[in-house]
């Protein structure tokens, strides 16, 4: 093996590895002729990232301008004043088409424009001035603005070059902003080059702008444009600048690999299009790089007829794709039918995902990325892994179930790391928190699949009888001295927000309210209200003995951990204590409410004040030794993401191996519309219809064989979304 050989084969062992490449060893792979290689190493790196999904983006166009202060060879979108009809879109033309896309299921709106073309134009100035805005970044910033207050599409915008201040104001009306480097090769701005004349495409200038994005701290989309004259070793040193900006600021969310294609009527019309093979090597060569992290994209209009090359090649998004809008950049050629798309993403055992403008890990981390108007926007879109909600429905509102299971068809064939895992869970293996992630990050054949699975496990283990019990809820008293972010049912003294007042019904009314459902032909009675600031350990006894007083068959199911507990210390006696007091007065069981998501990551955000984990599980540990069994729940779909999810059901299975007490488990789902936690721009506007039916589902396998019995909430879904 020669020297050449050896170093390239070196630095893709390396990358394979896990390894960040230094520029030496990155610049070796200038030499790599192994495509296949290249591609296989980048494909593991990239499965090691992204196991089970392909993203892209529902988004719609809106080319705000056209004019453009410069002159790529290769460029048809950019015109000049007397080749358009009007230097700028109106407001009108603007919520149009966002409106279009809107309909069309999109999340996110891309303004494309050209670069600050007032600088070059007259007519692009006296257009500005008649709109009232003395640059085209002022008019971008207010039709962002519209286009969020107006259709709530989240803007992603290619505004050029920019400064540290314009990113800033820029961020306050958009989720991301974009601005491809292109190439670092100073010899392509030259004369002659696809640059000359363009000096917002002089990469010292381009770079600039990246770092002053990433001091904003703005979410950006960059990248390369292969084919334009540059050579392998120039594409590997933009990568290398573009990598260096990333390690400084942590901004670059997602890599294009962007191949040129030529196109009439420009200098560059005759020049020769990079060949696929160029491409893939890109691509590869960037993934080995960048690692297995970063999001890497290639445009999926412009290989039309190589998409399952691209995805071995290591990519794991196909940029934005728009059902309303063509690629105005390259108008000639056309989006693939999101159906090929997914056909292919299946085909390559990947899932395909819909995304928003901005990645999870930033949504995440939006107390640092996102302005706090932009972040109530983004909510409003994401599911809780971060991606785009994949349907309109929400629980608690009469909408029409979104969707029916999707057939499973006969291919693409389930992955077996699927078949097997849920053979584990259907054995009663207990699972480990990232296997439970995985359970909760299917969609599509892979969702029917797992469905299918936890209802055959249901068919197994409890035949097909499904029970109900005819019982009234009682909640005595409203006021509570919590503020739960998430409880629009509990009111101060005088309620927060004037809805209503709080109220506290007498021993004799609860008495009555027995009776009548008695007649009725109730058999229990659940009990629960807010912990009024006047309640003791005394009050909950007393309310226990009235029900038995009133009907002594009657089945007393009432008050949950957190009345137990606070019964407990205004009585001045341990938990223990009190509930073998309860049971005395006449406790049946108990409610498992007030576990809402057991992670103390998530109490601290919308119950701080309430019981921690930890409480919550000891009173429920204490209830069950003394033969008061419980059910469990889980409230989801608010501020929470699938881990939060995994470590919930581990913790209630853990304490059934230890007691057995559990009766059921019980997911609710978040009601959002009058929840404070919502109402000030905090939560998601509950879980997404996918999301309800994986929670069920999941729990089956999760809990089994420990937990038999899975309650849906008629109430929150309604009666076609428990059927």
């Amino acid at each position: 093996m020669d020297a050449i050989t050896d170093s390239i084969a070196h630095s893709i062992t390396r990358a394979e590895q896990g390894e960040r490449l230094g520029p030496t060893d990155s610049l070796a792979l200038a030499d790599a002729t192994d495509l296949p290689a290249l591609m296989a190493a980048a494909r593991g790196l990239r499965d090691g990232a992204y196991p089970e999904t392909i993203t892209y983006s529902p988004k719609v166009f809106i080319p705000l301008t056209r004019l453009c202060r410069d002159v790529c060879h290769y460029c048809t979108f950019a015109r000049t004043p007397e080749k358009a009809a009007a230097a700028y879109l109106s407001a009108g033309e603007v919520l149009t088409i966002a409106e279009a896309g809107r309909a069309a299921g999109c999340h996110e709106v891309l303004f494309t424009l050209g670069d600050k073309p007032e600088l070059r134009y007259q007519a692009a100035r006296d257009e500005l001035a008649a709109l009232g805005h003395a640059s085209t970044l002022s008019y971008l910033i207010a039709m962002a603005q519209r286009v969020m207050d107006e259709t709530g599409l989240l803007p992603h915008v290619n505004p050029g070059v920019v400064s540290q201040p314009e990113a800033e104001a820029l961020k306050g009306v958009s989720a991301s902003q974009g601005l491809m480097l292109e190439s670092s090769a100073v010899r392509l701005t030259e004369p002659g080059g696809p640059h000359y004349g363009s000096p917002d495409k002089h990469p010292a200038v381009r770079l600039a702008s990246l770092a002053a994005a990433g001091a904003a701290r703005v979410p950006v989309t960059s990248g390369i444009l292969i084919g334009i004259g540059e050579t392998r070793r120039e594409r590997i040193e933009s990568l290398l600048l573009l990598r260096e900006l990333h390690e400084a600021h942590g901004h670059i969310q997602e890599l294009i690999i962007q191949n040129f294609t030529p196109k009439p009527g420009t200098k560059m019309q005759h020049a020769a299009a990079p060949d696929r093979e160029e491409l893939l090597w890109s691509i590869a060569v960037a993934r080995l790089i960048f690692g297995g992290d970063m999001s890497i994209q290639a445009p999926s209009n412009l290989s039309a007829n190589a998409l399952p090359a691209l995805i071995a090649a290591g990519i794991n998004d196909w940029g934005g794709v728009s059902p309303v809008t063509p690629d105005y950049v390259n108008p000639k050629e056309p989006w693939p039918q999101l159906a090929r798309i997914r056909q292919v993403t299946e085909a390559a055992g990947k899932q395909l995902v819909p995304r928003l403008p901005v990645y999870p890990h930033y949504v995440r981390a939006s107390g640092i990325w996102l302005d706090e108007q932009v972040y109530r926007r983004v909510l409003q879109h994401s599911d809780a892994a971060g991606y785009a909600r994949t349907d309109g429905w929400h629980p608690g509102s009469e909408a029409a179930i979104p969707f029916a299971l999707p057939a499973p068809g006969p291919a693409p064939a389930i992955k077996p790391a699927l078949h097997a895992l849920i053979d584990q869970a259907a054995s009663g293996v207990r699972l480990t928190e990232q296997q439970i992630v995985t359970l909760f990050s299917v969609h599509g054949r892979h969702l029917h699949y797992l469905c299918t699975a936890a209802d055959g496990l249901r068919a197994e283990t409890c035949g097909d009888t499904v029970t109900y019990v005819v019982n009234r809820n009682i909640n005595y008293t409203n006021i509570c001295y919590f503020g739960c972010g998430f409880c629009a049912f509990s009111k101060g003294r005088v309620a927060e927000n004037l809805r209503e007042r709080g109220y506290n019904i007498s021993l004799a009314d609860i008495q009555q309210r027995v009776t009548d459902a008695w007649e009725r032909g109730a058999t229990e009675v659940c009990l629960q209200g807010g912990i009024h600031p006047d309640y003791r350990g005394e009050t909950y006894l007393a309310i226990a003995r009235a029900v038995k007083q009133a009907r002594p068959e009657i089945h007393l199911h009432a008050f949950s951990p957190l009345e137990v507990s606070h019964g407990a210390r205004t009585a001045g006696v341990s938990v223990d204590e009190f509930l073998h007091t309860l049971k005395a007065a006449g406790l049946d069981t108990l409610p498992g409410t007030a576990a809402e998501i057991l992670d103390d990551e998530i109490r601290q955000i919308i119950c701080a004040d309430k019981l921690n984990t930890s409480d919550w599980l000891a009173v429920m540990r204490s209830a069950h030794r003394q033969g008061l069994t419980t059910t469990a729940t889980i409230m989801f779909g608010h501020v929470e993401r699938p881990i939060h999810w995994a470590r919930h059901l581990l913790r209630i299975r853990d304490l059934q191996a230890e007691t057995g007490g559990f009766t059921e488990f019980v997911p609710l789902p978040y009601v959002h519309m009058q929840a404070p936690l919502y109402k000030k721009g905090r939560s998601r506007p509950g879980p997404t219809f996918r999301e309800t039916l994986l929670m069920h589902a999941v729990a089956r396998l999760a809990l089994h064989p420990l937990i038999r019995n899975i309650q849906a909430s008629w109430v929150k879904l309604g009666m076609a979304g428990v059927m």
